[in-house]
């Protein structure tokens, strides 16, 4: 059995065993080709600098505005360009 669930941070893919799918993004990597600076990238996908910062820098997960902002940026890619999952252990099997 699967679980989706939201945090606040990121979208989250479990199981019972209590393996974490985390989603990361291709977006930064993909913008060097299309936008100037972070500024212009923030722009395109209609989002403020500061939040799409935190996302490149790992302070702040990947949410719902920024999947939909990456979608905006990059209207011709699918969401398995722009988007994919790692799993991680939780703490409690660490």
């Amino acid at each position: 059995m699967y679980i989706y669930y939201y945090n606040y941070a990121n979208w989250h893919f479990t199981s019972r065993d209590r393996n974490v799918m985390i989603i990361k993004t291709r977006v930064f990597e993909m913008a060097n080709d299309k936008y100037h600076n972070l500024s212009a990238l923030a722009v395109a996908m209609g989002l403020s600098v500061s939040q799409v910062y935190r996302v490149r820098e790992g302070k702040r997960g990947i949410n719902e505005k920024f999947i939909v902002g990456a979608k905006k940026a990059f209207p011709n890619c699918r969401l398995d360009e722009l988007f994919y999952f790692v799993s991680e252990k939780t703490s409690s099997e660490k």
